[in-house]
């Protein structure tokens, strides 16, 4: 992410996927950036002076329910995008506010 994010990275990972914001550790926090934990997942994002988005690379993330969190995110005005099917899962892809690639993925039963 880029320097001074921070506000932006809590209200897209916190405030739409519903990633608890969690304090960084004081020696690791003077650098800037933003760590987010759940349950089962972890989403540290650091500053990087020079930041170019990740628009290709990106991670997944396992959801309950994609299409209703897909609506949330058109809500919020980000796009939401379809890409081809992928077996066993419903997925959609979203950029976070930096223009990282996210994909959101709910397995089918």
């Amino acid at each position: 992410m880029p320097a001074g994010g921070e506000a932006a990275a809590i209200g897209f990972y916190e405030g739409i996927l519903g990633i608890p914001h969690v304090a960084k550790p004081p020696h690791l926090a003077v650098r800037g950036g933003c760590w987010f934990e759940g349950e089962d997942l972890k989403v540290h994002l650091g500053v990087e002076q020079e930041f170019r988005p990740a628009a290709k690379a990106h991670p997944a993330f396992i959801v309950d329910d994609v299409r209703a969190l897909g609506v949330t995110i058109t809500a919020a005005g980000l796009p939401v995008v379809d890409d081809e099917p992928l077996e066993g899962y419903d997925r959609i892809y979203v950029t976070d506010p930096f223009g990282n690639r996210i994909e959101l993925m709910e397995p089918l039963s």
